[in-house]
């Protein structure tokens, strides 16, 4: 039985007009979807408000089964909910298969979060009973972008709700089905009740709308740093708490004792793995002097071995860029670096929306895809001399999310990884990595800190009550 019949997926009532649902890799229709307006933002606001007293007050153990029926729902709707993001996101299926499989935990690990202890009996100076405990935070409002649309709304959206909160989810409309939609019908067939879930795909005004809406007091936001930025500054001047997951442009430090074919092998996923859209992805290879031409030589030679094309239809490697106005940075970014002195040692190329993985050998500061984030496959490369110069280079610049260190000695990449500021470190392993059981985030121009995931998302998505209770009222001096 379809989960996602199109005639059926948006049962409540928009404002916002109707906006196509694009297949990247065609440029086909899949669908219409209803976009929601600053309007429907209220209205969902008002209804989220009222659902939540009664879904915050219901029993954990049915919470907790409402998140491991949906858990299973994504299981069990795999394929269909596969084909959506694969269509609409342009992921290849091995990618689009890892978001369900993500899901599905994220539901599991919320399940769990309903249970967990909510505070703790404090000792106090007065003959009275001093406890803390969390209690829901309220609506949460989920903004979520384009590229991996299940992974990075459900992660919000599942802890938020096992936790008793209300959730208003604004997907990015370009993947308002896999995204948003999706996640409304699996919770709906799981038991979530009316109200508690408002999904409202919708572009910036949306989400504007939502960031300013007084009865939504906690904003869960995952972007550019850029419209990050500006949700973090509109969430302060109304005194509520904004978990922000912005860019990044990682770095996979490679040291002059790692297994070169290792590296690569690492390497080609971080910057190529989804087309480089994705915020962890390696945007800049660090590689010891010493190996550093051997580097670019197979780096560039596995970037040209790898197949580009429609994923849903051909046996492919990369997949489409979203749309034109994404694909357009991209190329300018890496001409702009040919022309300031980088060497395109493989790639550089695009027809329509498919662009080749690109190698930029000889990079510098000055090289546009190497100083800024490019959200697509290009992968520059610089050479370092010694570990001073080598956490320096890592170091540089605004982002801080993912870092990635090559190394047979181990306890030494702990001792660089310890000298470069950023919120994820792997070592033997490049920069894109995800676990539901693990805390997200990012520092400085990357975001807020690990606000998703594991025992953050209880600091995220409640808050902390304190509470006295005395046997008589309590006698003061006026």
């Amino acid at each position: 039985m379809s989960l996602l019949d199109p005639k059926t997926w948006q049962p409540v009532s928009l404002s916002g007009g109707e906006s196509a649902v694009v297949e990247p890799a065609t440029g086909d229709r899949l669908g219409t979807v209803v976009l929601a307006s600053p309007e429907d933002v209220a209205a969902a606001s008002e209804a989220a408000v009222a659902a939540q007293r009664a879904w915050a007050a219901t029993p954990h153990l049915v919470r907790a089964g409402v998140l491991r029926r949906a858990g299973d729902l994504f299981t069990a709707h795999a394929d269909e909910i596969r084909d959506w993001v694969i269509r609409e996101s342009g992921s290849v299926p091995g990618k689009a298969g890892f978001e369900l499989h993500v899901a599905a935990q994220e539901c599991y690990e919320a399940a769990a979060l309903a249970s967990r202890p909510v505070g703790q009996v404090l000792p106090s100076e007065e003959p009275r009973l001093s406890y803390t405990r969390r209690v829901p935070a309220g609506p949460v409002g989920v903004i979520a972008p384009f590229n991996v649309p299940l992974i990075l709304a459900i992660r919000s959206v599942a802890p938020a709700l096992a936790l008793g909160n209300a959730v208003l989810l604004k997907p990015d409309p370009r993947t308002a089905v896999s995204g948003g939609l999706a996640l409304a019908a699996v919770f709906a067939e799981a038991g979530l009740p009316d109200g508690v879930l408002h999904v409202l795909p919708g572009g910036a005004g949306t989400g504007r709308a939502l960031v300013a809406e007084p009865r939504v007091p906690v904003i869960s936001f995952t972007g550019s740093t850029a419209a990050g930025r500006a949700v973090g500054e509109a969430a302060g001047r109304a005194l509520k708490r904004a978990h922000l997951e912005l860019g990044g442009n990682s770095a996979l430090v490679v040291l002059a004792d790692a297994d070169i074919e290792a590296a690569v092998a690492q390497a080609s996923w971080g910057s190529f793995f989804h087309q480089g859209q994705i915020c962890m992805t390696t945007g800049r290879h660090l590689v010891h002097a010493s190996l550093y031409e051997e580097y670019v030589e197979r780096l560039a030679a596995q970037a040209e071995s790898l197949a580009v094309g429609d994923p849903y239809r051909e046996e492919v490697h990369l997949g489409p860029i979203i749309d034109t106005g994404q694909l357009a940075k991209i190329d300018a970014l890496v001409e702009a670096s040919a022309a300031g002195g980088a060497r395109v040692a493989a790639g550089g190329t695009h027809r329509d929306l498919f662009y080749r993985p690109t190698v930029l050998a000889d990079a510098d500061d000055h090289t546009p895809a190497y100083a800024e984030e490019v959200f697509g496959p290009v992968a520059p490369v610089r050479a370092f001399t010694g570990l001073d110069e080598a956490a320096a280079l890592a170091a540089a610049g605004p982002y801080g999310l993912s870092l990635g260190i090559v190394t047979r000695d181990a306890a030494l990449g702990l001792e660089l990884a310890d000298r470069i500021p950023t919120g994820i470190v792997h070592i033997n392993d490049q920069t894109v990595n995800d676990e539901a059981v693990a805390p997200f985030g990012g520092v400085a121009a990357s975001g807020t800190g690990a606000r998703f995931g594991g025992e953050a998302n209880l600091d995220a998505f409640t808050d902390l009550r304190w509470t006295t209770v005395r046997r008589e009222p309590a006698g003061h001096p006026f």
